[in-house]
């Protein structure tokens, strides 16, 4: 097969162990929550770019909290503010975890896709006097079309 990028094996052990892993980040992080599509929409955005000036405003707060009016919550502005900052480097460290267990499914899936089809082909050559017809059969689904519906036709003047 050309170009095989991977060529191993995740042990069943060695599975169990980085699933106990990543349940033990879970359990310590217990506050994390879910935002439905609709509400990430509407939610304003802390980029890369806001990062300096929600951090310069936790200065102004910790600096001068006489400013503030008695309704705004500075405790809860200053746990946010702690919390996304101890939470960034976490995430960084996810994201990059996560792009490379997703490169590497892209990689071994395609290697894998690409070798099922000479199987495939292999299969439709060699078949053993219809013993295969059976697994052809069931690969073949693979490659059905379901059938266009017809356009009607143009009634243009």
């Amino acid at each position: 097969m050309p170009d095989n990028r991977v060529n191993t094996k995740l042990l069943p052990a060695t599975q169990a162990t980085v699933l106990t892993a990543l349940g033990t980040v879970k359990e310590n992080l217990p506050f994390l929550i879910g935002v439905s599509p609709e509400e990430r929409q509407t939610l304003p955005k802390m980029g890369d770019k806001t990062v300096a000036f929600v951090n310069k405003a936790l200065d102004v707060v910790n600096r001068h909290p006489e400013i503030l009016p008695g309704n705004f919550d500075a405790q809860a502005f200053i746990a946010d503010v702690e919390l996304v900052n101890a939470l960034r480097p976490v995430q960084g460290e996810l994201r990059d975890l996560l792009e490379k267990v997703d490169d590497t499914v892209l990689a071994a899936g395609s290697e894998a896709f690409s070798a099922a089809l000479r199987v495939y082909q292999f299969a439709k050559t060699n078949g053993l006097d219809g013993e295969l017809d059976a697994e052809l059969a069931e690969m073949g689904k693979r490659f059905s079309r379901k059938p266009r519906t017809p356009q009607p036709p143009d009634s243009g003047s």
